[in-house]
Formats: structure tokens, sequence, C-alpha cells
């Protein structure tokens, strides 16, 4: 099964899967790709756009790879902004989204304490674009 986790920054995309996966489990998350591409003692939220560029082509390529093997293992892939394109692949692929949005204000605040302050655009951009407010919240899956 294909799990599609989409939501601001700091809304706990991760946390989620980590609450919902397994060991067995292929889990494509661009944040943890960057950490695992950067030097040591590199920044946890590192931004750097050279690493970024290397860390999106290897979470293409890990995307493809595990769409190939979703009927023996369940996969979670951290999508923050799907384009339409994207989604309308992830329905032919029987996925399920899952929006993780514990609401703009919580959101802000994580990014204030905790990330690189260019992420408050990226949330801000999130929210702008988001179509179903109410069918995101946390946890629920959105209907196509």
């Amino acid at each position: 099964m294909l799990y599609v986790v989409t939501g601001p920054p700091a809304a706990g995309k991760s946390s989620w899967i980590e609450g919902k996966a397994k060991a067995r489990d292929i889990v494509i998350d661009l944040d943890r790709i960057t950490q695992a591409l950067a030097g040591p003692g590199a920044p946890q939220w590192n931004q750097d756009p050279t690493l970024l560029r290397v860390a999106h082509k290897a979470r293409y390529a890990a995307m493809y790879e595990a769409f190939e093997h979703r009927d023996k293992v369940d996969i979670y892939l951290i999508h923050t902004m799907p384009t339409t394109k994207w989604l309308a692949r992830y329905k032919r692929m029987d996925a399920t989204i899952i929006a993780v949005d514990p609401g703009r204000d919580i959101v802000m605040k994580r990014i204030e304490a905790m990330r690189d302050p260019e992420m408050r655009r990226v949330a801000s951009r999130w929210y702008r674009q988001r179509k179903a407010p109410e069918a995101t919240r946390a946890g629920r899956t959105l209907d196509w």
C-alpha cells in the first residue's frame, strides 16, 4: 500500500509516519534523505541549494523504485504539496492520501521554534493552495 502524507512544514508528517510504519516498510522523507546526504556537523534542517538538489534526485529515484514494490511492502511518502499531476498518478496507484495539519497557528509557532525561517513561506503557500480546509485535518484522508 502507498500512503502519501501531505501537510505544511512542521505539521508532524514524520511523527505521523513514525506512529504507523513498521521496520520493514519504506519511508521516503526528503528531510531524512537530506540529513543522510549532508556532511558531519551539518544542521538538522539544512537548506543548502546544492544539497537539496541532490536530495531531491535521490528522493525521486527512491520513489520510482519503491512504487514497483508497493504490493510487497507499505510505502510512506512525504509529499508536502503534490501537484494535480502527482495526485492523479497517486490515484492511479490506489494510494491513500493523508493530510496532517494541526492548524496554521501551531505550524507557524513550530517553525519559529525549530525550523529555518524560509519554511514560513512554504507553510503559507501550503495553506493558500489547499482545497478542502476541513477535510485536511490531521490524519484524515483527502477525498478525490
